[in-house]
């Protein structure tokens, strides 16, 4: 979504690539360098399963000034300057998880990833709530203590998170009842 995705490979499948712009080619080593500096990328990926064409790929992606993922040589414990590990992200509005193994296991990222996000649904909603809480909060004539109690009720709170995903209760007035009451209380 926030960038512009180019994929360079020998073949194509059905799978979605997301909007990304497929390139059918097969580049030589030799031949990477030019690739690279067509697309002007920021970040390079090389996984082929072809090692001097990957090494080729990182070559050329550092000369060019881009950062480069070697999918091949995961688990290292030290990286050359510019190679990066891609996390596994989880996004629910404003809230933003990624979890990383180093690269030392993307299978064990990705399941990772998976369980977090089904304990994120709403996340976002609930960041935005409690921050317009936190403004209103600060508005009264409550301690900086009173005021962190209250959020922290209403992030705990199972009815505002019902709220949330329900839709047809009404979010804010559950937080309110929450910090009126002190917690989750009828």
């Amino acid at each position: 979504d926030e960038a512009d995705v180019v994929v360079v490979a020998p073949a194509f499948d059905e799978s979605d690539y997301g909007g990304a712009t497929l390139v059918e080619a097969a580049p030589a080593p030799d031949e990477v360098a030019a690739v690279v500096a067509e697309y002007d990328p920021a970040l390079v990926v090389a996984a082929t399963d072809d090692g001097a064409v990957n090494d080729a790929v990182a070559a050329a992606a550092r000369d060019y000034g881009a950062m480069v993922n070697r999918a091949d040589r995961s688990g290292r414990a030290t990286r050359p300057v510019g190679e990066v590990v891609v996390p596994a992200t989880v996004r629910d509005g404003s809230v933003t998880v990624s979890v990383s193994t180093g690269g030392a296991s993307p299978a064990l990222s990705k399941h990772l990833r998976e369980r977090i996000e089904a304990e994120l649904v709403d996340a976002g909603a609930m960041a935005d709530l409690t921050a317009d809480l936190r403004r209103d909060l600060r508005e009264r004539d409550l301690s900086p203590a009173e005021r962190r109690d209250a959020v922290r009720a209403v992030v705990r709170s199972s009815r505002v998170w019902k709220a949330l995903g329900e839709g047809d209760a009404n979010p804010r007035d559950e937080a309110a009842n929450v910090i009126e009451n002190g917690g989750d209380r009828p």
